[in-house]
């Protein structure tokens, strides 16, 4: 049977899953249909959202391959969830590091709760739907150049081997929930460890042809804002599902995610206005992303004033990673994930702690915990996942390129890879 345990402190709070003795528990219908809602939300995110994101930004060659990429991620994705990974994240801890192999298959996980107001089975398929965004992200570090056999290996161990285990020790009851580390939504889970990733890929797979300076922009900037759009709807599903309930948690959650998203995109258009004379559509759209990336883990800690300020910093920040991984590290993260993502998820973990005080609209700290000490934690958690992150990244693809290889061919990547790999045009002109 299954308890609900409640963790993360200040306006929203997190129930997740474990072992307890046999007992009786209330469904309740509000909560159950909002998580079924905020489920479907989060699956809209990939599906179109971050497939038509992602492949308005690239050639027109290519956009095709960009949509496969991660319809077929989002496939393999959720069986590996329901076969192994949802096991892995939440089944019986073993020693705070993995799940246990109790739930494989959904084995036990029905309609029924424990100490809980909505059924396992509607928590484990929200949660499928942040395994299947997360290892999507990445489609943004490597299109137009890596094979399809690859990145269907390299995603699904990925998924298994970074994500699975990070989600148990932030999320299932692991090592760092016992440290008091709060994400409410995703900031080390989802967004550090696909930014960090997608940079030591960018950086194995090595650049496209003519990077930095001959690149073709983006085909269809209408596209990616029509992408960034349904993302942006999604992420309301994402943050407000996050706190398990229909109440006024997940309201803050979803207003402070608004905020925070229209802050960036202001920001970051009124750079590129500054230093470039015009405001791209593009520009703004990848601030709204960053605005989101940046407030998810701090969304149901902050109140709107640390919105307004996570979003402002998520505009600056973000927009300057963007050119200093392209321009001065010569590393080509083609769709900036580590700059929007992996940068923001990583600033709003941290931004969480001092932004979260009450005198800022915020839920305050956990009883006993100084702002500093939260900060401590938080700091401490990033970077053991980085670390993780990359190094684990590191061999699976070290694996996945003696396996299979990493990169198309040539001829393959210059003409696009609609036609050479799926045999279809996304246009006929």
């Amino acid at each position: 049977m299954l308890r609900a345990r409640t963790i993360g402190l200040g306006i929203g709070a997190l129930t997740l899953f474990t072992a307890a003795p046999a007992m009786a528990a209330e469904i309740n219908s509000g909560d159950t249909a909002w998580i079924i809602v905020a489920t479907a939300l989060v699956l809209f995110m990939t599906l179109p959202g971050l497939a038509l994101f992602y492949a308005g930004l690239v050639r027109a060659g290519s956009v095709l391959s960009v949509i496969m990429q991660c319809v077929m991620i989002a496939c393999i994705a959720s069986v590996l969830w329901m076969v192994v990974g949802y096991s892995l994240a939440f089944g019986d801890s073993v020693g705070g590091w993995i799940g246990g192999l109790d739930k494989m298959f959904f084995e036990g996980v029905g309609t029924d709760s424990v100490n809980g107001t909505i059924p396992e089975i509607v928590f484990a398929m929200f949660q499928m739907t942040f395994a299947i965004i997360t290892p999507a992200l990445i489609v943004g570090a490597y299109p137009e150049r890596m094979k399809f056999s690859a990145i269907l290996v390299f995603s699904a161990a990925w998924l298994l081997l970074v994500y699975a285990p990070v989600a148990h020790w932030v999320w299932g009851g692991g090592w760092m929930a016992a440290m008091g580390v709060r994400d409410f939504a995703g900031g080390i889970v989802v967004h550090a460890t696909a930014g960090v990733s997608a940079l030591m890929l960018a950086k194995m797979l090595g650049p496209r042809k003519d990077f930095p300076n001959h690149l073709r922009p983006p085909h269809n900037p209408g596209m990616t804002a029509t992408g960034a759009a349904m993302l942006w709807v999604g992420w309301f599903g994402f943050n407000g599902g996050s706190q398990l309930a229909a109440d006024g948690g997940a309201g803050m959650a979803i207003a402070v995610t608004h905020i925070s998203a229209a802050t960036a995109a202001i920001t970051w258009s009124v750079i590129e206005w500054v230093k470039f004379g015009k405001p791209s559509l593009v520009g703004a759209v990848t601030g709204v992303i960053a605005g989101l990336a940046t407030i998810t883990p701090a969304s149901g800690f902050v109140g709107p004033i640390g919105a307004l300020i996570i979003g402002a910093a998520a505009g600056v920040i973000c927009f300057y990673l963007v050119g200093l991984v392209k321009n001065r590290f010569k590393i080509d993260d083609s769709l900036d994930v580590f700059a929007v993502h992996g940068v923001g998820g990583i600033l709003g973990t941290l931004l969480l702690a001092p932004l979260a005080a009450v005198s800022l609209g915020g839920g305050g700290q956990a009883d006993g915990v100084s702002m500093m000490d939260q900060l401590g934690v938080q700091a401490l958690c990033v970077a053991i996942v980085i670390v993780w992150s990359l190094a684990v990244s590191y061999v699976i693809i070290k694996v996945t390129q003696g396996l299979f290889g990493l990169r198309v061919d040539p001829e393959d990547e210059n003409t696009g890879l609609d036609l050479p790999s799926h045999g279809e045009r996304g246009y006929e002109l």
